[in-house]
Parts: C-alpha cells; structure tokens; sequence
C-alpha cells in the first residue's frame, strides 16, 4: 500500500506539472516546490516548532497556538509549511511571528528525512487535517511528538473505511490530537485511538484576536457615513446570482460586497449589474453617492465586520463555507447556503439561533427582514456565543506542559 500511496502522490505532481503552464496555481505549486533544499535557512535555535497548515485558512486555526508559544518561549524558532498556494502567498499579510515558511515538499521518504534532518524539531504540529505519512513516520523514527491541532474528521473519510488500513496507521502514529468536536472523538475512538481531548476550534481565539487588532478603515468610515452595513463576505457567483438582485432594488440600505474572486473580470461583472449604484473600494471617493462598496482588495474583509449589521458569507452553496466566525466576533448574526454539513460551526449558529441557512433568494429576503427585526438581541448572542468557545489555545498549551513529551 505505501508503495501505491507514492505513486499516486507522484501521479499528482505529474498533473501539476503538465497543468502549471496553463493553471496559475498549479505553476506556483511546482515552482515554489523547485529545488526546496536550496531554500533551507540557516539558524542557531535548538528548540524549532514546525506547523503543517494545508492553506490560509488552517494558518489563521494555528497562528493563535503559534503566538502562544512564541510569547511562553522566545527562543522557538516556529516554522511553517504549506501544501497549497494561497497559503504561501497570503500568510505574510496576518500579523504573525514565524520566522520561516515555504511550501511543503513533496511526501517521500527521502524528503522527509532531509526536512527533518535539517531542522530538528522539538515539536510537530497539523493543523486540521492533512496526515503525509512519511513526514509523519520520519518524525516517529527521529522520536519527535506530532500533534493535531483543531482535528476535524468525518464519517465519509478514508481512514474509517474497510479498506483504509494503511491511512488508519498514519492517524495511529500521531502522539495526540487535539480535536474540535466529540463527532471527531467518537470516530477516532471507533478505529482504536484514545489519545485524544476535546478542546475546540483555535480559530474563536483567532478572530478574538483579530477583533481586538481590527484598525479603523477611513475608506469605509467615508462610505458608510455612521451607517452600518450589510456586508457580504467571500461572495462566490452562486451566491452573488442571489443577493444582487436584492441589493438592486435597496434603497435605505449600504452594502459592502467583498468577492472570493477579485480578479478583474468578476469584479467588472459585479460593476455592470450594479451600474452607478457601487464603486470599488481601491476607486472610492468621498462624493460617491451610491450604496455599494465593493472590496477589490485582499485583507480587509475581517476587519471591515466591525462596521456591520448583519453578514452573508459565501461558499454555503458549493460545499464550501468560508469563515462565519470572523463576523459573529463583532457580533452579526450570520446568513449562508444550504451546503453547510462540514462545518460544525454554522450547526452551532444555527443551535444559538445566530446563524441562518437559506436555500433561495426569497428565503434571504425573509431572513434579512427577521434580522433587522431582532437585531439588538441577536448582536449580544453572537458575541457570547464567539467568548463562550474560546481558550483551545490555552488547553492545548496546559497540556504540552504537562505533557511526557515537554522540552
């Protein structure tokens, strides 16, 4: 089987390769990959922590664990990798305090070894998911503990199939996780693992974080003129082919639309259906007399909350939810699609009555009419709901204190 798992991660590279003149992603996934070991830094710290962050957003789930430990312990030299893209290229822009990244080199035997030679970590972290076995058995070989941070799994995974064995082992070589939900803990218990404890999701102490750094934003002060807004956040075309229509025929109400996609041409789209009534955030002027804000840019949508009232956040009608936790923190109640079953934290909103699933346009229109009815109420329950699940970080922090596997 492990001979099966290489080929098809070479398989994979293969289609990489052949795709990246024409995909943009695919071409920085081979380039940044290209000779890695020339990109290896030189440093005097004994004490490295490494993070695995599949993307950006498992980035955001670890920075919190990553500031904890750099605060507790500045000699760490924290180390972060990641598999795809939008990581790498994005991560610069958090505040954050890793001393070096690059993109994960491919899983092998031979790269692991290397990787794990040259920095000799103290501590190994995934976040979320992304189990690479010969990272992973390379790490057990050197006795360096490997944990799982924000661990989320479902029934429908490989490793809790007949014939998922060999993924199964991989999951069994991770000295402890620290998993989001006890759905989570129920299955790992279900193929023999117990080393695990329910702690939370790390992203409630990310946007508590995020909230407390948010700076104010002239542009949207201008626009907004002391209104708030109902802003819709990570806007994919399914989404947008909903809420347009609606945003059209407002009058009495200001919008801050912030697409998943900014490239010129969808912005463009957006523009032409709106007409006179938007502009774009990076075109904005204070005698703009339209309704429409539409953030052109990357890195203002988290703090550009704080100025709502009321949040649509994109990807709930692909399977493909973004982050719904970025505006409860500022305490908006939260609207999305029907395609919501893996993430736990929409079932929660919707549990606390702050977060709203909705199939078609009529359905927003109604809910957005609910809400404006019970807002002040529904305000302070976002709010507390966002206090109430933070400190994954802390736990998780006690616990390596504690722990056999402490430096």
């Amino acid at each position: 089987m492990q001979f099966l798992y290489s080929f098809s991660i070479q398989i994979y590279y293969v289609a990489l390769l052949l795709a990246s003149p024409f995909v943009p992603k695919a071409k920085a996934w081979i380039v940044g990959r290209r000779n890695w070991k020339k990109q290896l830094p030189t440093f005097e710290s004994s004490n490295v922590v490494w993070f695995h962050c599949a993307s950006l957003g498992e980035f955001d789930q670890g920075l919190p664990l990553m500031n904890l430990l750099k605060e507790k312990d500045p000699t760490v030299f924290l180390v972060v990798t990641f598999f795809s893209p939008s990581g790498m290229e994005h991560y610069h822009k958090r505040q954050h305090k890793v001393d070096f990244a690059m993109y994960l080199p491919i899983d092998s035997k031979s790269n692991a070894k290397n990787f794990i030679q040259h920095f000799q970590p103290t501590k190994i972290f995934f976040v979320k998911y992304e189990f690479w076995h010969f990272y992973i058995q390379q790490a057990n070989v050197f006795s360096i503990p490997v944990y799982s941070v924000s661990t989320l799994l479902r029934q429908q995974q490989i490793y809790f199939k007949s014939y998922g064995g060999f993924f199964r082992n991989i999951l069994k070589n991770i000295d402890y996780f620290f998993v989001q939900n006890q759905k989570t803990g129920d299955l790992l218990k279900s193929i023999g693992i117990l080393n695990f404890e329910i702690v939370g999701d790390t992203r409630f102490d990310r946007v508590l974080e995020n909230s407390l750094q948010a700076n104010e934003n002239t542009t949207i002060e201008q626009f907004l003129k002391e209104e708030k807004a109902l802003i819709y956040g990570s806007s994919w075309p399914e989404d947008e082919a909903l809420f347009i229509p609606f945003v059209k025929k407002s009058r009495d109400q200001k919008f801050i639309i912030a697409p998943h996609d900014i490239s010129e041409s969808h912005i463009k789209n957006i523009e032409n259906q709106l007409g006179d009534k938007a502009i774009r955030y990076s075109q904005f002027e204070n005698t703009f007399g339209g309704n429409v804000l539409i953030l052109d840019t990357i890195g203002h949508l988290a703090s550009a909350y704080k100025y709502g009232a009321i949040a649509y956040v994109g990807g709930g009608f692909s399977g493909k939810l973004h982050n719904i936790l970025e505006p409860a923190v500022f305490g908006l109640p939260v609207i999305f699609g029907p395609k919501y079953s893996r993430f736990p934290e929409a079932a929660l909103f919707i549990e606390k009555g702050i977060g709203f699933s909705i199939a078609d346009a009529q359905s927003f229109e109604n809910q957005v009419s609910w809400i404006k009815k019970n807002g002040t109420a529904l305000k302070e329950k976002a709010v507390q709901v966002v206090n109430d699940n933070k400190g994954s970080s802390e736990k998780i922090f006690t616990f390596l204190k504690r722990s056999k596997f402490a430096n």
